[in-house]
């Protein structure tokens, strides 16, 4: 039996009807908005992320 044979034996189930949007489309995002989140993406791929999301030790933070 080939893959295709088995593949055809499952069929993949019609997509959900909540996949399609409904409704008024989304309002497009402001120039001053495009900017500020072009500088923000510029910001994240420079800065290294560390490896945990929260400090080692928060108590010396709080003082």
């Amino acid at each position: 039996m080939s893959s295709t044979d088995h593949a055809l034996a499952y069929p993949e189930p019609p997509a959900s009807p909540l996949w399609h949007r409904q409704g008024p489309r989304p309002r497009p995002i402001t120039p001053e908005q495009q900017r500020r989140n072009r500088e923000l993406l510029v910001l994240a791929r420079r800065s290294p992320r560390s490896r945990s999301p929260r400090s080692t030790n928060p108590l010396a933070e709080a003082g």
